[in-house]
């Protein structure tokens, strides 16, 4: 019997109890320096640190698991092969081919600039997923309001946006479900898959309306906006083991950028 069987919490890492501005703001000089490495070996072992990091320290479910681990490198290679394609052959004629179809030269060169990119977004990837792994929404915005000054009326502006996404997906199951009851749900091929489509927005339109109209109501019943300043129930505080966790991504950050090459010694 597993752990939610017996209505157990699932287990916890590290990176659930630090403060979410730390795990947004500790990877961030690896992300802009993403941006600015162009060889192979820097953004993999950033990539590969990240996934570990995640793994360790968040403890995401099997299946999360599973597709950060294969879906990452996956689509590193898909992008990268893509990517490769984009090159200019004009610049790449000295490097030898690989493929060669008439015309057209696949090159070692265009490859290799393929696959530099495509890691560089998989790193990029894997270090936002610090943050997405570890933490919630509403987690990141009531840190927001507390200690970088967000006003609370952007913030929780915001926090509602966000929870209409999964009220979305609801209601979209709910109208389909309504048209497989009335058989709207029948015929094959791209003709029904989208007047099926169209047929679910007015409703989903006309839903959202009276949700956004229910939350504003609720908002202003409970004075949403009549004071400057609000108190906050859920406080999210910022501790000394979070400054370490930052001295340490930043000084592992320079290890493997000098690994990589990409700091010179």
């Amino acid at each position: 019997m597993s752990a939610a069987d017996r209505g157990e919490q699932a287990p916890r890492g590290f990176l659930h109890g630090l403060n979410p501005l730390v795990t947004l703001a500790a990877p961030l000089p690896a992300m802009v320096g993403m941006v600015v490495v162009r060889d192979l070996a820097t953004p993999a072992l950033v990539a590969v640190a990240a996934i570990a990091l995640i793994l360790i320290g968040a403890r995401p479910a099997p299946r999360v698991a599973a597709a950060i681990v294969i879906g990452i490198p996956v689509a590193v290679l898909v992008l990268g092969f893509s990517f490769s394609l984009w090159a200019d052959p004009a610049a790449l004629t000295a490097s030898p081919a690989i493929v060669h179809i008439g015309d057209w030269r696949y090159t070692q060169a265009a490859a290799l600039i393929g696959l530099a990119t495509g890691l560089r977004v998989g790193a990029l990837v894997s270090l936002a997923l610090i943050l997405g792994t570890s933490t919630t929404a509403a987690t990141l915005v009531h840190a927001a309001i507390q200690h970088l000054r967000l006003p609370y009326r952007v913030g929780y502006t915001a926090l509602a946006a966000f929870r209409f996404v999964p009220r979305f997906a609801v209601e979209l199951e709910l109208i389909r479900s309504a048209h497989r009851v009335r058989g709207m749900a029948e015929g094959r091929g791209p003709i029904a898959w989208l007047r099926r489509g169209l047929s679910a927005v007015i409703p989903l339109l006309a839903g959202a309306i009276r949700h956004a109209e229910r939350v504003a109501l609720a908002m202003d019943s409970r004075g949403f906006g009549a004071s400057d300043t609000r108190t906050e129930r859920t406080i999210v505080p910022y501790r000394r083991r979070d400054t370490v966790f930052v001295i340490v991504v930043l000084a592992t950050t320079i290890v493997l950028f000098a690994v990589g090459g990409a700091i010179p010694f």
